[in-house]
């Protein structure tokens, strides 16, 4: 039996895919979502062998979720729902990713789960270029317990690593990722400058930097009551992001 997830920010819209799947042998649906965040949790909830995803959805879209449920522990297939203009469709086929375009009819939808397969990060990538969509996140997901959250990048101080994991820690507290620290500088670099091999920060929160009494170099973050500590080697950067920002 397929398990299938729909997340759809119209109700209309899921209400149609449910009544197409059930009317699919072995498809059930085993629930809805009318979001990005409640596509994830879903995922953890319900464990769906599909994810029928819209990509126009608003806080968080379908581009962005599906990067995310890429992330996940064995986590489900995706095909993408859309009404998008003949350039991005010619993206998903190149680059092989699943996708139906509405008004969804029932031998498509019979045909991209028959053959659904997992997205890999690169497919996500090419796809976000190839609909002028810029290939960074909005949201960082963290989990907590049985739960997913969704920290807004925003709203994120620093990132640092400490042996296997990344600390977060951002406006409404502290969190753990598991992910590179690399990737995250690479794909945040105009947002967040690397201060020390194990630390970014972000420009946004950047107040001023200072030495202590031992002469190292410190910088100080908007709201912060601690220094964090810059590296010999990234003092001249963090001058500069300094000049740039005040």
């Amino acid at each position: 039996m397929m398990k299938i997830l729909i997340a759809d920010d119209e109700a209309p819209a899921r209400a149609r895919l449910r009544r197409l799947v059930e009317e699919l042998p072995d498809c059930s649906v085993v629930g809805e979502a009318a979001n990005g965040r409640e596509a994830l949790q879903g995922c953890l909830d319900h464990s769906p062998t599909v994810v029928l995803l819209d990509i126009r959805m608003p806080d968080m879209d379908g581009l962005e979720t599906a990067r995310h449920i890429a992330g996940l522990p064995d986590g489900p297939a995706v095909v993408f729902t859309t009404a998008f203009d003949h350039y991005a469709i010619d993206a998903f086929d190149a680059h092989a990713v699943g996708y139906l375009l509405k008004p969804v009819r029932r031998e498509r939808l019979e045909k991209a789960l028959a053959f659904a397969a997992r997205l890999q990060p690169v497919q996500l990538a090419e796809v976000s270029r190839e609909a002028q969509r810029p290939d960074q996140r909005v949201n960082i997901c963290v989990r907590r317990g049985a739960n997913l959250h969704l920290i807004p990048v925003d709203e994120i101080k620093f990132f640092r690593a400490d042996q296997k994991y990344i600390t977060i820690r951002h406006q409404g507290g502290e969190d753990l990722l598991d992910e590179p620290l690399k990737d995250l500088a690479e794909e945040f670099a105009d947002r967040f400058i690397r201060i020390h091999r194990s630390t970014l920060i972000a420009l946004r929160f950047l107040d001023r930097m200072e030495r202590n009494d031992e002469g190292q170099y410190e910088v100080w973050l908007k709201g912060g009551n601690e220094p964090l500590q810059v590296s010999r080697r990234h003092v001249t950067a963090v001058k500069s992001c300094l000049k740039r920002v005040t």
